[in-house]
């Protein structure tokens, strides 16, 4: 385990589960992708703690109390493949569910929450998605605290733009009902996906269903990257290119959008603040 320990004595304490490990360009730059969760999503008097979940690193369950929140990196494996950290990462996502621990997930963190807690996840019919993407924030949000906190400051937009990397996706079949709160089993083309029992789509796009889904006030999961920023996808789909998953063409168009235009990141990690901060008494500023 690796900390990022506040100066003084932590006023809260969170826990980064990393499903991917460190590229070079981060650890040269950033040192690591602890430090860009917490410049992205931490505060003053905050701890966070590193967990490589991928590395079958987690925390003791006795040690689970001592944490107010838990964040779930994006990873390059897929959500419903059958490895022994994944399926180990699955367990631990049910019992802090169990517990009413707040979890956020970003892409394959916010996939493998939906598998844990009974949804199906499968790869995208449209392949690849990467670069920024417009997302459409569901018309009749319910009332929560975190998104209350936004809407009572005037911070929660109809649409944003999101940073999109990833090629596996949760489905829904009929977008039409959204914010929906799911009945169990719903069919998609020839497949039948679910989504967990309870769950509520918070967002969706033109190309990905489900983009922002919450489960209560303690579970939420985010399809896009909200911790990246414009380096960093850039550094990645050079590595895309250089492994052969997209092809050199396909970059060359990624990297002229970013040139056009940029991710609401300053919406996007307010709303991951807020979640991540929320209580029964207060939310973040």
């Amino acid at each position: 385990m690796v900390a990022v320990e506040a100066a003084a004595r932590p006023s809260r304490r969170l826990a980064l589960l990393m499903a991917a490990r460190d590229s070079e360009y981060v650890l040269k730059k950033y040192g690591g992708y602890l430090h860009v969760f917490v410049a992205a999503f931490g505060g003053a008097g905050e701890a966070w703690d590193l967990y490589r979940a991928i590395d079958g690193e987690l925390p003791a369950p006795g040690d689970l109390g001592g944490y107010d929140g838990f964040v779930i990196s994006g990873s390059p494996h897929d959500a419903y493949g059958d490895e022994p950290w994944i399926l180990r990462l699955c367990l631990l996502v049910r019992e802090l569910h169990a517990m009413r621990k707040r979890v956020l997930g970003v892409c394959f963190g916010h996939q493998v929450i939906c598998r844990a807690l009974g949804g199906r996840v499968g790869r995208a019919r449209g392949g690849w998605d990467v670069g920024v993407r417009e997302v459409d924030i569901a018309d009749a949000l319910p009332p929560c605290r975190f998104l209350d906190a936004l809407r009572g400051r005037g911070q929660l937009p109809r649409r944003a733009k999101i940073t999109e990397v990833h090629q596996d996706e949760v489905h829904l079949c009929n977008l039409a009902r959204t914010p929906l709160q799911s009945d169990g089993v719903l069919a998609h083309g020839e497949q039948v996906w679910e989504v967990p029992e309870g769950a509520e789509v918070l967002a969706s796009s033109d190309k990905t269903g489900v983009e922002m889904f919450r489960v209560g006030e303690h579970v939420l999961g985010i399809q896009g990257h909200p911790e990246y920023t414009k380096d960093i996808l850039l550094s990645l789909v050079d590595r895309l290119v250089t492994a052969g998953s997209i092809t050199v063409s396909f970059a060359e168009v990624v990297k002229r959008q970013l040139e056009a235009t940029a991710p609401d990141r300053e919406f996007w990690l307010k709303l991951c603040k807020s979640f991540l901060k929320a209580d029964e008494d207060k939310v973040c500023k």
